[in-house]
């Protein structure tokens, strides 16, 4: 379990930043771009592009893949899928159980009845009425 929660918290620390969000997105739409194509997006500086890259690849984030003289990038979905999956799926039981409860109960009562209310009845007059009038 420790092991787990501190990747959690990497992986937290990596998206708080913003510019390392802006880095996943710029990863995700072009996979396999390079630290030079995704520093050409920024103000900062090349460095800093890659200080907020070796964050993101030690989250497990982004995977990077040496090809020649340049560094490939990857977006890897696993980390933030475990996060996900850590949370959602003791939530999604909960309320899938209430639902399932809740359609037994309405089953058990029943088909509902249908009234006309005195609205629906005068409204459905006046047309029989007004259809009658424009035959003539």
């Amino acid at each position: 379990m420790q092991a787990t929660t501190h990747a959690t918290d990497k992986v937290f620390q990596a998206l708080a930043s913003q510019p390392r969000r802006r880095i996943i997105d710029l990863v995700i739409h072009a996979p396999g771009c390079s630290v030079n194509e995704v520093a050409q997006h920024f103000k900062i500086s090349r460095i800093a592009v890659m200080k907020h890259l070796g964050i993101l690849v030690d989250a497990r984030l982004i995977v990077s893949r040496k090809c020649g003289r340049t560094r490939e990038l990857f977006f890897n979905a696993a980390p933030i899928q475990m996060i996900y999956d850590r949370w959602s799926d003791e939530y999604s039981r909960f309320w899938v159980t209430q639902a399932v409860d809740l359609k037994y109960k309405v089953e058990q009562q029943g088909p509902a009845k249908t009234r006309k209310t005195k609205r629906q009845t005068s409204s459905s007059q006046t047309k029989t009425t007004v259809s009658r009038k424009v035959k003539k």
